[in-house]
């Protein structure tokens, strides 16, 4: 008796997370369920060079690896998230280079970090934050359907092309999508700050561009601590049921 009982506790957990997609409005039918959906946003605005982009592609393919990360998914209700890439500079300039992926251990994560070698990089002008979070709204539902539905992005400056950061960030948010930041804190200057900054970065993304239900913000201060920072920061948004945490967390080289 004592064991038919575990059995339907255990059965009634794993059809939890199914029940809360199908309860969603706007759910579209037959897109597979995961735990989360996740939008990764990587900035290649003329501020970063080709080092430092390198480095950021290393950061996320390193962190793909990572035994800790498949950990992390297989650890959810459904043991799976979906995730996609994309780069991104001026308003118009978004490049999709991983479209949307099911990953569910370190096979398939290792399979997305070999395909993240392999993207091309490129290097455009202005800095787009209002842009890519348009784009990356419109790519969810495309396949897969979470009980979270997450846009990471990453950059080291703030919005100068396009329409109003303000704009696009309550839309995003509006439809129930959580924006979470990831600022790299470069302390050398470069001829590319089109925009004045009024504030500190990582205050910047606090206040203008992260959002929406446990949202936060990782600061890499540096370039090379952005593998470190960014393994951190996906580790903590693949899980099931994020535990309260800080809202700026840092990582240093």
């Amino acid at each position: 008796m004592r064991r038919r009982e575990l059995l339907r506790n255990a059965s009634a957990g794993l059809l939890a997370a199914p029940a809360l997609l199908a309860s969603r409005p706007g759910r579209t039918a037959g897109n597979e369920p995961v735990d989360v959906e996740l939008v990764l946003a990587v900035d290649v605005s003329r501020s970063v060079d080709p080092e430092e982009q390198e480095l950021q592609f290393r950061g996320y393919a390193a962190a793909f690896r990572d035994s800790r990360l498949a950990e992390g998914i297989q650890s959810g209700p459904l043991g799976a998230i979906a995730v996609s890439f994309f780069t991104w500079s001026d308003w118009n300039i978004q490049d999709l280079l991983v479209p949307w992926t099911r990953i569910d251990g370190p096979a398939s994560a290792a399979r997305f970090a070999d395909r993240l070698d392999a993207a091309p990089r490129e290097t455009h002008l202005y800095t787009s934050i209002s842009g890519a979070i348009d784009y990356a709204a419109r790519l969810f539902g495309q396949g897969y359907e979470g009980t979270r539905r997450v846009v990471d992005v990453s950059g080291d400056g703030v919005n100068n092309s396009g329409r109003p950061l303000a704009q696009a960030r309550a839309e995003a948010l509006a439809q129930g999508i959580v924006v979470n930041g990831l600022v790299v804190v470069d302390r050398a200057p470069t001829p590319s700050q089109f925009v004045p900054l009024q504030q500190p970065l990582d205050e910047y993304y606090r206040n203008e561009v992260i959002g929406g239900p446990g949202a936060f913000l990782m600061v890499a201060e540096g370039f090379q601590s952005f593998e470190g920072a960014v393994r951190r920061k996906i580790i903590r948004e693949i899980a099931s049921n994020p535990p309260p945490g800080p809202l700026i967390e840092r990582a240093f080289s």
